[in-house]
């Protein structure tokens, strides 16, 4: 079956949705120990939230890129997750979209959230031809997102570790074993067009229902 172009995967309850980040130590072992971002993290910084595993493994480099040694999974509920989308402005001018770009524009500098797809990625982190979401917070959207939406964080840097462990040894089939299942995300459709997303989130059960 044929990936949407533009469809988002995650791993979700039917209350929470999973999301990842990486960061350097200082910032991400005072959040597992808190459950939620504390100082150092910047408040005042649009912070970026991926549902997708690989992206963030292409992102971080499978943790080794200076800055983000350290990844983290990040189960925040499912209605902030939402209020976000239903609240986001694209992140580049889309006319079937905005109709123009004044309008596309001033929602741009007046949304706490702009979402961008960006190709989604292979376990050997090769750009596939369907995208994946990557969502970025502002303002309002990251005080909600630390103070109300967060339920749990977890250090996944060893996990990470060893999935590139076992890809540097050839063994992909074991590397996959790894990796968190991920299924479309069903989405309300009116937030599914404000993304322009593929008409097939908006469908979909609860995994393991």
């Amino acid at each position: 079956m044929s990936v949407p172009a533009r469809q988002i995967r995650a791993r979700y309850s039917a209350d929470t949705v999973t999301v990842y980040q990486a960061y350097p130590p200082q910032v991400a072992l005072p959040a597992v120990a808190a459950g939620r971002f504390v100082a150092p993290f910047k408040r005042d910084r649009m912070t970026w939230i991926k549902p997708s595993f690989l992206w963030m493994m292409y992102r971080c480099g499978w943790a080794t890129k200076p800055g983000q040694e350290r990844v983290l999974s990040i189960d925040i509920t499912r209605e902030g997750f939402e209020w976000a989308l239903a609240r986001a402005c694209l992140s580049h001018y889309d006319r079937d979209v905005h109709g123009d770009k004044a309008t596309w524009s001033r929602q741009l500098k007046a949304s706490p959230v702009r979402v961008q797809w960006d190709p989604e990625r292979t376990l050997h982190l090769e750009a596939l031809p369907y995208r994946s979401l990557q969502v970025g917070l502002s303002g309002e959207a990251v005080a909600r997102y630390v103070d109300d939406w967060m339920v749990s964080v977890t250090d996944i840097t060893p996990t990470v570790h060893r999935v590139r462990e076992l890809l540097r040894a050839n063994d992909a089939h074991a590397a996959t074993d790894h990796l968190p299942v991920e299924h479309p995300y069903p989405l309300p459709a009116q937030i599914a067009a404000g993304l322009d997303a593929s008409e097939d989130v908006t469908a979909g059960e609860i995994p393991g229902q």
